[in-house]
């Protein structure tokens, strides 16, 4: 009973008290889908039995035409949204540090609030706005302009369009609080002496704001990329279903989602989604490489 307190008690042992909820989580609900996905990825499973075929499911996917345009629809939507959702936030961060903008508190609260809506309200919403026919909000627009309307949502530019639209209206709230929160860690005393030196506002923002915003930058990018690759929720309501035109609106996860839930083919499903993980992984690693983050600070 001593010798069970005295673990118990023991400074060696408290760490691992503490952290063992984490570990459990974490093998249960990580690494144990993981390691099942993997080997699920070389079965061909059916409902009465389940069958190995190797790299069958590999091969495939370098055939498929269908998850080509998967991966070119995510990694468009991706580097799209990493152009836009990166500077304007920053952008508006900036403005909301500075003493440029009044009523700083509203102003937060109104592009913040998108993010609160339900994806599934929002995707609706846009669906309708960017409806083909007459009533549809663009299409009033055009009419009122003297144009025709249009069919937005069964063309792959203004389809990607309202999808990158739908993300920047979203997310555009919640990256600058990101980035305001890495501007209130950065010292006023850098500014007061640029000021000094006569530096003006870009050469601040330049040579102060940047170079200091650099760990959020990157933490908001890294998000940013596994977000744009993982995106499937928007493009399910924009469309209403799984099924948008020409497969405009098909991505790596609608895929997955198509071939595991709507086909029943897991074990093709678990190939595709492996896929994502290591494409999402090797792009990931490669911009934290290039932008510093594994070199370790010099004394």
């Amino acid at each position: 009973m001593k010798k069970r307190s005295s673990i118990l008690y023991s400074k060696k042992a408290a760490p691992w008290i503490f952290i063992l909820p984490f570990l459990l989580s974490f093998c249960v609900f990580w690494i144990y889908p993981l390691g099942s996905t993997i080997v699920m990825s070389f079965q061909k499973i059916e409902p009465a039995k389940t069958s190995f075929v190797g790299f069958e499911n590999y091969t495939k996917l370098l055939k498929d035409t269908a998850f080509h345009t998967a991966v070119g629809n995510s990694f468009e939507y991706m580097l799209l949204t990493c152009l836009i959702l990166i500077p304007l936030p920053m952008l508006f961060a900036v403005l909301m540090d500075s003493n440029l903008v009044k009523a700083k508190g509203f102003w937060k609260a109104v592009l913040y609030l998108p993010a609160l809506t339900s994806v599934v309200i929002s995707g609706t919403l846009f669906r309708l706005m960017f409806s083909e026919y007459d009533t549809g909000q663009l299409n009033v627009l055009m009419n009122a302009l003297g144009l025709e309307s249009q069919k937005w949502l069964k063309m792959h530019g203004t389809g990607m369009g309202a999808l990158v639209f739908l993300a920047c209206w979203r997310w555009t709230g919640v990256n600058m609080l990101y980035f305001l929160s890495g501007l209130k860690n950065i010292d006023k005393g850098l500014y007061e002496s640029a000021d000094i030196d006569g530096a003006s506002a870009w050469q601040k923002f330049r040579y102060v704001t940047l170079p200091l915003l650099k760990p959020t930058t990157i933490y908001v990018l890294t998000i940013s990329i596994y977000a744009g690759l993982a995106m499937f929720l928007e493009s399910f309501m924009l469309w209403a279903g799984n099924s948008s035109p020409h497969n405009i609106g098909l991505t790596i996860v609608g895929y997955l989602y198509r071939r595991g839930i709507e086909k029943n083919q897991m074990g093709y499903a678990s190939a595709v989604g492996l896929v994502l993980l290591l494409i999402a992984l090797f792009i990931n690693v490669i911009q934290l490489i290039f932008s510093g983050t594994f070199k370790k600070e010099e004394d």
